[in-house]
């Protein structure tokens, strides 16, 4: 899928906060888009109407403008609300499918989706919600194709998420998506966020590991740190597994209970996003950057890298190796990274 043009800086986020709104689904994209304090996001939060909006628990937020306030936006995020099956004003709807037609970005976290659904914004579209509302989505919807294993989904103009943490990937996933990696990751360590998870990752583990310990399963982020430390080795299931004190057998099964990913996707998924970072951030050739990274020749490199990210080294590099400012594109410069994550 190619990627539009990257956004005009400073980017304006307009988080549309209903009735009923969910506080953490909300709170995702106010962190993740003013941290640090020099973000170039500028971030305003709207409703139907200034004032207090409700929340589900119990207490109010202060918005400042209604929904006139989303035609200024570039970029408009729909956080989950509740009782998500509720018919939204008509003045709402109509200001979702506006920006749509006016070309620009449509974010929804968990039941935000539903918003944008029935605002048309999804028709056509493949889409995610938290598991447990993606069959009524589908029902509610059948012009969505909805997806409930992902963690979200990246459709170039429309992006949704699953529930809750997933928010975070996803907005995370924005930051990578304009900024760069280096940009995303120094946004996640401030936040102490999970490592990039690719979007389509599963959701949740449907069913019990038959044969688990009690307790085990939940204790492999060490591993995952010290894997990431030698990711110029040679890594394999096995060698992990012995770090683990696990059975390679085991050790497979816990890491997918608690990534949502195998082993080997997830080391892809590193390598790739420590490419990034050295071709934002070093003046290092390919062949250079594939050895530090675990890729092996540079051959290998191009390969995975444009299957992941959408583009060559080299053209990310053009776009987001700005002088002066690590990860952040300069005069405007173009966006090239991004895609599903699928």
């Amino acid at each position: 899928m190619s990627e539009p043009a990257g956004p005009p800086w400073p980017h304006r986020v307009a988080v549309l906060v209903l009735d009923g709104v969910l506080p953490l689904d909300m709170g995702i994209p106010v962190q993740v888009f003013t941290t640090p304090q020099d973000s170039p996001y500028r971030l305003r939060l709207c409703g139907r109407e200034p004032g207090q909006v409700p929340t589900t628990a119990g207490f109010a937020v202060t918005v400042e403008a209604g929904p006139e306030a989303l035609r200024e936006a570039d970029t408009v995020v729909v956080p989950g609300y509740a009782p998500h099956r509720r018919e939204l004003p008509a003045g709402i709807l109509g200001a979702l499918a506006d920006c749509h037609a006016r070309g620009q970005r449509l974010v929804s976290i968990c039941t935000g989706a539903f918003a944008l659904a029935a605002a048309g914004v999804l028709d056509g579209r493949t889409a995610t919600t938290h598991w447990r509302y993606a069959e009524e989505l589908a029902a509610r919807h059948p012009a969505v194709r909805v997806d409930p294993r992902v963690l979200y989904v990246d459709e170039g103009q429309v992006l949704t998420s699953a529930g809750v943490a997933a928010g975070i990937d996803l907005c995370l996933h924005l930051v990578r998506r304009d900024l760069g990696a280096a940009a995303a990751n120094r946004v996640a360590r401030t936040l102490v966020a999970a490592p990039h998870r690719e979007g389509g990752q599963a959701q949740y583990i449907s069913r019990p590991l038959p044969g688990d310990r009690p307790g085990a399963g939940t204790a492999l982020g060490a591993t995952r740190e010290w894997a990431l430390a030698r990711l110029h080795e040679p890594l394999t299931v096995r060698r992990l597994a012995v770090h683990a004190h696990l059975t390679p057998r085991t050790f497979a099964r816990h890491f997918l209970a608690e990534t949502g990913t195998t082993p080997l996707r997830w080391l892809l998924a590193a390598r790739i996003d420590r490419a990034r970072e050295l071709l934002e951030s070093s003046g290092l050739g390919v062949d250079q950057i594939a050895e530090r990274c675990g890729m092996g020749t540079a051959a290998n490199l191009r390969t995975h890298f444009r299957r992941a990210v959408g583009t060559s080294p080299s053209a990310y590099r053009a776009a987001f190796a700005a002088p002066g400012g690590a990860g952040r594109p300069s005069g405007g410069g173009r966006a090239v990274a991004g895609g599903s994550g699928r």
